[in-house]
């Protein structure tokens, strides 16, 4: 795709920028509906493998960037920002309480903090693949195996 091809859509960098943000709030709903009958931790591999495989080709998440431009974007792209990284978050909380509900997370533990965490920590290995070029060098952060390193249980 050219440039003039993407001006030709899209006049102005918030017209893209928000058509990008509809598209992953889509992609998000969808994403809710799949997973809705699975058990919890398969939610979360279904979550993971549906996020990176959206934006693996960029090795970068196109949410990241803009949430990093944060400040300097126009309010209704500001606002549109937030939606997306709020349901994002919302997803991901409402797996980790299912597993914490089944046990497979210490009940003391605090999820809103975990899911942070771990949204963090996915979107920052795709960050440091970027720099060190290593594509698909990382086994699946977010598989049922790695979420037992937050179980905090003796």
């Amino acid at each position: 795709m050219t440039k003039a091809s993407i001006h030709y859509h899209f006049e102005k960098k918030k017209d893209l920028g928000a058509a990008i943000l509809e598209r992953m709030m889509e992609r998000l709903e969808q994403l809710l509906l799949r997973i809705a009958s699975l058990p919890p931790e398969e939610r979360l591999e279904h979550y993971f493998s549906d996020r990176l495989s959206r934006f693996g080709m960029q090795d970068i998440c196109p949410l990241s960037s803009l949430q990093a431009d944060f400040e300097s974007l126009p309010e209704a792209l500001q606002h549109k920002v937030k939606e997306v990284s709020e349901k994002e978050l919302f997803i991901l909380i409402q797996i980790l309480k299912a597993i914490q509900e089944e046990g497979g997370i210490d009940s003391a533990a605090e999820i809103e903090p975990l899911a942070i965490m771990i949204l963090a920590g996915g979107k920052g290995i795709l960050q440091y693949q970027r720099v060190f070029g290593r594509k698909g060098n990382y086994p699946l952060f977010f598989s049922n195996k790695s979420i037992a390193l937050f179980n905090t249980r003796p």
